[in-house]
């Protein structure tokens, strides 16, 4: 049996310790599409699992200059592989649109022109496809889709008719699971239809209640890395920096930025110049010393809405909600939609402070029923107190929905499931959605612990996230617990999918 491999970025070294844990369960032959030229030298070299083919991104991007446009291929490509046409491959790269990973936010330009990009989804769709028919996967595992060489990679693998995998964290402690479809938890959402139905019993239903009982009592984020106390968000942290240990911090990180660029032979697209990602910082630690405070109000006794923002560009929107990128066009939607008398709270994630210039915020303070909540202020306390939340794809929906709030959403995600979330397809409907979720909304507690039961079925314990931040700490990686028991469930699904 032969596993194909999207191995990008950080996850490259994750993806390969799980192929290991899948070649202990017979699964003897291995592929991957790679993202970054690091990763794809120490697949080359090491000795513990022998790759057949290994597909370079960084490559790709070299052949787009000299690449002959020829458009008849691509509307030929378009009509058998397109969602519905080729663009929304291109839009979900935050490279290719916005340059962003190779420049911070808020700057945003696109690496390439028309004539490019259409070369690039060209070179990229020839290549991938030449290498599934090559290399004839048995079935498909990946993570994140966010580029065009991983987003072509799925639909096509989908379109041949390849078992497609795609692990994703379930916002329940660390939980992982595995789908089908990577708008939702397929496997976890079938279950919990027939334990609706009365099919099945929830097996899991006395830990969902915990679960549910815990969280309502203590609530944290599921990555901790979000919570305000991480993050230098007070502007009085911002001058933390000075101190002697944060200094030699930054002098080692420059010196090694300059001397890891300049000690590679080959230059690739996605590498980050050291000068220049100096000068962002530079200027996002300015933006810091200068301040919010002005443009902040407090939380009052009276009746609101909550919207939390996302971070940006992120998977959240361009792939889960490709036509709901704009955030002050959907604030400025939510806040028209409101009841007269309600406010919509507009709060900042935290991980973003300091990246968005004042610009951008100033545009919430044009509408009238809106304010801007200070970063440092705990989400769970606004919440609690919320009338409604609305949200992109975001967490923030999630667990509003876990303290038995209604909730609106505008893309893909896996809590559309239930009956008490709405989803807005179309601006008209939205004041439409507001008053139905305002006036008519009842929680169903029996509803909530039955998915958040399915959900834990159908998910194992690995904390991915901490091992995705240290995946250059190979030792955090090797022979993980948590690793063999997602391989384990990633084989049982493909016994599924054969047998059905």
């Amino acid at each position: 049996m032969k596993a194909c491999l999207l191995l990008q970025r950080k996850f490259a070294p994750i993806g390969h310790e799980i192929a290991k844990c899948l070649q202990s369960y017979g699964v003897d032959e291995f592929c991957a599409y790679v993202g970054l030229r690091t990763a794809y030298d120490f697949l080359r070299t090491q000795k513990e699992i022998k790759y057949t083919s290994l597909l370079l991104d960084e490559d790709l991007y070299k052949k787009i200059e000299n690449a002959e446009l020829d458009i008849e291929y691509l509307k030929k490509f378009e009509k058998e592989y397109g969602i519905p046409n080729l663009w929304p491959y291109m839009y979900v790269d935050r490279i290719f649109m916005h340059q962003n990973l190779i420049r911070e936010y808020p700057y945003d330009e696109p690496l390439l022109g028309h004539e490019k990009m259409l070369k690039a989804i060209q070179v990229y769709s020839k290549a991938v496809v030449e290498f599934l028919e090559q290399e004839k996967p048995d079935f498909f595992v990946t993570s994140i889709i966010g580029s065009l060489g991983s987003s072509l990679l799925y639909h096509i693998v989908q379109k041949k008719g390849i078992p497609a995998f795609t692990i994703d964290s379930t916002r329940i402690g660390n939980g992982n699971t595995v789908s089908c479809d990577f708008r939702t938890f397929s496997f976890a959402e079938k279950i919990f239809q027939e334990i609706q139905s009365g099919a099945r019993q929830n097996k899991k239903g006395r830990e969902a209640e915990e679960y549910l009982c815990e969280f309502r009592k203590n609530p944290t984020p599921y990555v901790a890395e979000y919570a305000p106390a991480m993050r230098p968000i007070a502007r009085s942290r911002q001058f933390a920096f000075l101190s002697p240990k944060k200094l030699i911090k930054n002098v080692q990180w420059i010196t090694k930025s300059f001397a890891t660029y300049f000690k590679k032979h080959e230059k690739d697209y996605t590498d980050e110049v050291p000068h220049i990602a100096l000068w962002d910082r530079a200027k996002r630690k300015m933006r810091g010393f200068y301040g919010y405070r002005d443009l902040y109000q407090s939380m009052r006794n009276e009746e609101f809405a909550f919207f939390a923002l996302h971070m940006e560009p992120e998977t959240a929107t361009m792939l889960y909600a490709p036509h709901y990128t704009n955030q002050q066009e959907i604030v400025r939607q939510a806040a028209r939609a409101l009841p007269v008398g309600m406010k919509l709270y507009v709060k900042e994630h935290p991980y973003m402070v300091n990246y968005r210039p004042r610009r951008y915020y100033k545009e919430f303070l044009k509408i009238p029923n809106v304010k801007l909540i200070d970063p440092v202020t705990n989400a769970y306390d606004i919440i609690k107190n919320t009338k409604l939340v609305f949200t992109i794809t975001g967490t923030s929906a999630w667990e509003g929905v876990l303290f038995g709030k209604p909730a609106i959403t505008f893309g893909d995600v896996f809590y559309n499931a239930l009956s008490m979330v709405k989803r807005c397809r179309n601006f008209d409907d939205l004041p439409y959605l507001v008053k139905e979720q305002l006036e008519h909304f009842r929680h169903n507690e029996e509803e909530l612990v039955n998915f958040i039961g399915a959900i834990l079925e159908e998910s194992v314990d690995v904390d991915i996230i901490t091992l995705w931040e240290k995946a250059d700490q190979g030792e955090h990686i090797k022979h993980n617990e948590g690793l063999e028991r997602l391989a384990e469930f990633i084989v049982k699904k493909i016994g599924i999918i054969k047998s059905a």
